[in-house]
């Protein structure tokens, strides 16, 4: 294999507007590409310099928006990162101290879960 890297993950959201407010706005990703390709949207989003992209892309058949969890984000001001999702109405738990550093957690608007990671 020659794999060199993961180029992007998708999240499944029911609004690809909403969600893209709230990731641009919210979480000051930058839109990567925003394109519409007949009845679907190709909707990448990422934090300024990252290697890695989020696809917000509307549920396939049989998926459901709303259940991913567990992406991890890594922070270099986690307690700012912390108030500002507060201050934009998003419900954050923590931060919280772990052996490997402190983290909090927080969904998008569809319920996507997500953890604000800073090594200690």
């Amino acid at each position: 294999m020659s794999l060199t890297q993961i180029q992007t993950v998708t999240v499944f959201v029911d609004d690809q507007e909403r969600a893209r407010s709230f990731y641009a706005d919210v979480l000051g990703f930058e839109v990567r590409t925003d394109v519409t390709m007949g009845d679907n949207r190709w909707l990448e989003v990422a934090p300024p310099g990252a290697a890695t992209a989020i696809v917000l892309h509307r549920p396939f058949p049989g998926a459901t928006a709303g259940t991913s969890a567990g992406t991890i984000l890594a922070s270099s001001d986690l307690d700012a990162d912390v108030e500002r999702l507060r201050s934009a109405g998003v419900g954050v738990d923590g931060p919280t101290e772990m052996p490997w550093g402190r983290q909090a957690t927080f969904a998008d608007p569809d319920g996507n879960g997500f953890v604000l990671s800073a090594a200690g």
